[in-house]
C-alpha cells in the first residue's frame, strides 16, 4: 500500500512537470496568431498600455504592478497577495480571468483550449526578448 502511494505521487508530480513543460513548449507563431483576440486591448510586442496593461514582459512581473496602468483594486490585492505571472498563472488566468483573480476587470471570457494558451504564453515570451 505504501509502495503504491508513492508511485501515485510520484505519477502526480511528473504530470505536473509535463503540463507545465507543455506550456513552454507552445509556439510562438501560432501564438500571435491567437493574441489577435488580446490585442484590441493589450500590447505584447512595445511597452505601451492600451484599454488593458502591456503584456511586454509580464512573465515574472507582480499582478497589478505595470506602471502607468489603473488596475482594478483585485488586481491590486493579488498582486499584493503574491500573484506572479509565471506560466501557469498565466494559463490558469488566460483560460478562466473571472475565476483566477475574482472582481477583475478584463471582459475577456478566456481561451478554452490548452494548445492556444500555450502558444500565446510563447508569443508572450518571445515578444518580451524582441
Amino acid at each position: 500500500m505504501r509502495l503504491t502511494a508513492l508511485a501515485a505521487s510520484a505519477l502526480l508530480a511528473t504530470s505536473f512537470l509535463v503540463s507545465g513543460a507543455a506550456h513552454a513548449a507552445g509556439d510562438a507563431d501560432a501564438g500571435k496568431k491567437v493574441f489577435t483576440k488580446c490585442m484590441a486591448c493589450h500590447e505584447a510586442a512595445t511597452d505601451k498600455n492600451k484599454v488593458g496593461p502591456s503584456l511586454h514582459g509580464v512573465i515574472g512581473r507582480t499582478a497589478g504592478t505595470h506602471s502607468d496602468f489603473k488596475y482594478s483594486d483585485a488586481m491590486k490585492k493579488a498582486g499584493a497577495d503574491g500573484l506572479v505571472w509565471d506560466e501557469a498563472n498565466i494559463a490558469a488566468y488566460v483560460k478562466a480571468p473571472k475565476e483566477k483573480v475574482p472582481g477583475n476587470k478584463m471582459a475577456f471570457a478566456g481561451l478554452k483550449d490548452d494548445t492556444d494558451i500555450a502558444n500565446v504564453i510563447a508569443y508572450l515570451e518571445a515578444a518580451a526578448k524582441q
